[in-house]
Order: C-alpha cells, then structure tokens, then sequence
C-alpha cells in the first residue's frame, strides 16, 4: 500500500543529496542510480524512466560558432546559442579576441590578453609583426601589455630589391613613399643603412606605369575597389573642395580642403578607432567608422577629431577637421570605404 508520509519523506532525502552534491560539484554514477531507484519504487504508477547515469548523461555541444559577436557580456563564459559554453578570454583559443574582422580589407581591432606576443598576434590576423609594430606606432623593444588596444592595418605596398646606389630616400621618393615610414616599416637602422640585394616593403608605395615593368619592382593593385555599390548610401564627406587624387592605396580618395574644413560621417554607424598622435601607419589623425551593412569607412590627416570610440553617429554628422597629419603634404581629407565601392 502506498504510503504517502514515506515517500514525501525519501524524496526530501534525495532533495537532500541533490543540494549537497551540487554545492559540492561532485557526482557519480552511484550517486544517480541510487536516486533513480527511490523514484522507480516509491512514486505510484511509475514508469520506466531512461538510464541516464554519470557515464551517459548528455552534455553541452560544442560551439559552432565562429562568429565575434557569439561571445559577448560578462564574466568568463557565455551560453551561446542556448546549447554550448564560449570562454571569452584568449589569447589564441578563441574568436572572441578579434573584435572587428571582418574581412581581408577590413581594419581590426584586437585588445591584449595575458602571455600574448605580437608574434602570435600576427600569425592571428595572418599579417608581419612589422605591419602590428608599423601602424600602432610601437618602438623595438618596447613591451606590449594586458589591455592594450592595437589596430590591425592590412596595408597595401611595393616589394622593393634593393640595387647598387639605392638609400632609403631614393626609394622613398621614387615610388612615392616616406623615409620614416621604410625605416620604421622594415625595422632598418635610424641611418636607414640598405644592402644590396635586401628585399624590402615600401608601405604605401606607388609605381609610375614607366617603372612599373623594371625587375625589382612588384606592385600591389588598389584594394577594395571592386566591391558591391550602394548607391546613396554614402554622403560625401566633405560639402565643398575638389578631388586632388583617385582611387589609391585601400580604396582611398583624396579631397583637398582648407584646414579646419569639417568632415562629416559619410554614413551612420559606430566608431571602432579614434587615433590622434603619432604616425599611425601614414593615417595620422584618423576615425574609422563601421556600418550596419558590413563596410567600413576610414577619414584620416584630420587636424582634430570630436568623437570617441564606441560612439554612434549619423550621416552628416560632424566628426573631425580636415589637417595635414602623417603621410600628408598639403590640407586634405584622405577617405577609404573599405568593403564596397568608394563613389568619390
């Protein structure tokens, strides 16, 4: 006869068990069975229920998920998609430390975790750890630390075989480059001492089409510049000045102004990089804004910025001013869309 009392008084028992062994974190196959067991002879009109035991019980699956955005919020570990455990934390394991990588045109954005090196964040991205040191204005030597934001520039450049009589400057002013930015690029002496015979790259470097077919020179295409088309989508990003170079380097175009011209968002979106100071791979002052359809769009020589990373902000709005910061000889917006056409 089915006593009542006594079965509200095992299942308080085995209520019992559950807390402890859960508090504890220690379970085992007897410990399931031996639950089990007072279920199936004590509830009323049981039914056989599935074996499931410490050996056989079902566990999350993992991850699919390579996509940044499947791990975000708090602490070490996120439930992605209702079904699999996430760790949030790096330095190689995880797509969670590339934030913004979204394609092989695009810039990225990645933040130091303990025990990285620039060496692995390198092969990470698939970039040189000269192209890391080059355009987050890293000197040799110099440590990178937890927390440290680093942008990831995949440039654009001319591989140079240096010949007899070759210095650093002629390079520089043959295909249109800087000298600082060859010694820094290639990690030369500050005397920017070549040898002959020593490959290097010239970040940046153009060719004139007369130059183009001599050996020792091997030229990168601009980049980018065959993708989809918005039409409308962008505003010019500044109302007034002329167009004082085309398409070059990412897709970029140049649009000469006065200093202190305002530049506007050419799109809404969210600002992922505001550098001010420094060289910054060429850009000097520079923003790059990334919008909802995937693109990026990159302003840079401003004299100033009026924005902060993390910032959303619409078409037309006022984000910087037109200078003439890092790679730049005269007042001028450099602007990139990065992902589709540039329509300037």
């Amino acid at each position: 006869m089915f006593n009542k009392r006594n079965y509200i008084l095992k299942l308080s028992v085995l209520a019992i068990f559950i807390a402890i062994f859960s508090l504890s974190g220690t379970a085992n196959a007897g410990f399931f069975y031996f639950g089990e067991e007072i279920l199936k002879t004590s509830a009323p009109n049981s039914q056989k229920t599935a074996n499931f035991n410490a050996q056989n019980i079902q566990l999350l699956a993992s991850s699919l998920n390579y996509e940044s955005t499947g791990s975000n919020g708090g602490g070490d570990i996120t439930i992605v998609n209702n079904n699999s455990l996430l760790p949030d934390s790096g330095p190689l394991g995880t797509i969670a430390d590339i934030e913004d990588q979204t394609g092989s045109d695009q810039i990225s954005i990645y933040v130091v975790r303990e025990g990285d090196s620039l060496s692995q964040i390198a092969s990470m991205f698939n970039v040189s750890v000269n192209t890391i040191v080059w355009s987050n204005d890293i000197d040799r030597g110099s440590k990178i630390v937890p927390g440290q934001t680093l942008v990831i520039l995949p440039i654009s450049g001319v591989k140079y075989e240096v010949k007899k009589g070759d210095t650093v400057k002629s390079i520089a002013k043959k295909l249109n480059s800087d000298v600082d930015e060859i010694i820094k690029f290639n990690d030369l002496p500050a005397s920017g001492q070549l040898a002959e015979g020593q490959t290097i790259i010239v970040p940046n470097g153009e060719i004139a089409p007369a130059l183009a077919a001599k050996p020792g020179l091997k030229s990168s295409p601009v980049r980018g510049a065959n993708g989809p088309s918005y039409a409308g989508y962008y505003i010019r990003p500044i109302v007034a000045g002329r167009k004082s170079q085309g398409l070059h380097g990412y897709n970029g175009v140049d649009l000469a102004d006065s200093c202190g011209t305002p530049v506007m968002a050419s799109a809404s979106g969210d600002v992922i990089i505001n550098r001010s100071g420094g060289w910054n791979g060429g850009y000097g002052n520079y923003v790059v804004v990334s919008h909802s359809n995937g693109t990026q769009t990159l302003y840079s020589h401003l004299s100033s910025s009026i924005v902060s990373a993390g910032w959303h902000v619409v078409r037309g709005q006022v984000i910087g001013y037109v200078g003439s910061t890092g790679k730049s000889t005269g007042c001028h917006l450099h602007f990139e869309v990065r992902g589709a056409k540039n329509p300037y």
